[in-house]
């Protein structure tokens, strides 16, 4: 039965345990996270529509002071450790705000703080997660196993609103803050398991050098993978397409807040409204990730998995610019986030499989923390400026299908490239080399 699991999966002899680990690990993040979501949309709502550009803003604010303070982290603390000290801050976090929402459940300022702050979460848990998989498995299994280990944040995701929508009534917001922590305390226990095997030699990586040891720090200073990305074309080229997904989703996402807000004007329908969005979403992502996702990697290459979901949401958005309403709107999310989650991003972390732990850990998580949340403030700007030219939902799909354009053509380069393993070699050595000089 194990075999047959194992070649259902892609796994190999050894390597079924920690693909199960890894599903399971980001099960937990994802269902902790999606069961907050539905809280977090009808709390942008409830601090004005109107504000959401301010409230985009404050969260680029706090990941430009939270990205030097996590990188100096994981330049003290053994990288085997790193992981322990990021979630068992924001376990604390969601206590605190679960504590909070016991006694100050209507407050906007609350409402505002919580919707910037898990704004912060959900990026800096995700990423770190994804750096760990990049650190235990080599380039080769995660062409096999990427898809395979996010399927399990899609079945996250489904259980996430599930549980939202059937809990909130008997627990209240307060209480799924607290079962979050606890699935982010799992998650850490799965954490050790998968660095464990890895430290066994299990991970196929028996030539990686002595500065690679999980027991030690990553090396640099708080700013280190920022210069790396700086000093780094191909990493700089992650960040280009990392900013056009941000500002995609920013368009599309301000446009369902408005047509939500219009719609449903009542802040419980709303949150239903959202989770049963997110329920399809992540059931479609689903399927694309046990049954498609994994084939196309291995038989089409990174560069379809990059490309092919920015060519379907630029064709969304001309259907956007013809027909702005809600229905057209949800089938265009809908598509986006399956195709993110499903191709996008299990493409997106194959891209940091070949590089060195401080590209995996630093320059990644400034990529997808701080670069990812600036695209979202500029662009969130960049929307209110196009609304504000009075031309309707018609000229920001347009400028939105131009955006998507650009970020499936850059999708395709970028895949081309990891396609080749030989062309990433000595990636990081070239960028520790630049840093030198």
């Amino acid at each position: 039965m194990a075999s047959r699991a194992a070649r259902l999966i892609g796994a190999e002899a050894g390597e079924l345990l920690p693909a199960l680990a890894g599903f399971a690990l980001f099960f937990c993040l994802f269902c902790g996270y999606f069961m907050l979501r539905p809280i977090r949309e009808a709390m942008g709502i409830a601090g004005g529509v109107e504000h959401l550009q301010w409230l985009f803003t404050a969260t680029f604010v706090g990941m430009l002071l939270a990205v030097p303070l996590f990188a100096w982290l994981n330049s003290r603390v053994p990288r085997a450790h790193y992981i322990d000290w990021v979630y068992g801050f924001f376990a604390s976090n969601l206590l605190l705000f679960a504590a909070l929402f016991g006694v100050l459940e209507n407050e906007v300022w609350l409402a505002r703080v919580f919707y910037v702050w898990i704004s912060v979460y959900n990026l800096f848990v995700v990423s770190v997660a994804w750096s760990l998989m990049a650190d235990v498995f080599d380039a080769r299994q995660a062409r096999r196993l990427f898809a395979f280990i996010a399927a399990g944040a899609s079945i996250g995701g489904l259980a996430g609103p599930a549980s939202s929508a059937l809990l909130v009534p008997l627990t209240g917001e307060g209480g799924l803050i607290l079962i979050a922590a606890l699935l982010l305390g799992v998650a850490l226990a799965l954490k050790h398991y998968l660095m464990a095997w890895r430290a066994l030699g299990g991970a196929g990586r028996p030539g990686a050098p002595p500065a690679e040891s999980p027991r030690r720090p990553v090396p640099g200073n708080p700013f280190s993978g920022l210069t790396r990305v700086l000093r780094s074309p191909y990493l700089l080229g992650v960040a280009g397409f990392v900013v056009l997904l941000a500002t995609v989703s920013t368009f599309l996402y301000f446009e369902q807040a408005r047509l939500v807000a219009g719609l449903f004007p009542n802040r419980e329908t709303q949150v239903r409204v959202f989770a049963s969005l997110d329920f399809v979403v992540q059931a479609g992502a689903l399927l694309s990730q046990l049954f498609v996702t994994g084939r196309i990697a291995q038989r089409l290459g990174v560069r379809v998995l990059l490309a092919a979901v920015p060519a379907l949401v630029c064709l969304g958005f001309l259907a956007l610019a013809l027909a702005p309403t809600f229905a057209v709107l949800a089938a265009v999310m809908v598509v986006r986030r399956i195709g993110e989650y499903a191709f996008v991003r299990p493409g997106r972390e194959m891209l940091f499989a070949p590089l060195d732990a401080e590209s995996k850990y630093k320059a990644k998580n400034v990529i997808d923390t701080l670069v990812y949340r600036g695209g979202d403030a500029v662009s969130g700007w960049v929307k209110s400026l196009l609304d504000g030219l009075g031309q309707g939902p018609a000229l920001v799909a347009l400028v939105g299908a131009g955006c998507a354009l650009a970020w499936g053509v850059l999708g395709w380069q970028l895949g081309k490239r990891a396609d080749r393993p030989a062309a990433l070699e000595g990636e990081g050595d070239t960028a520790k080399r630049m840093d030198a000089d």
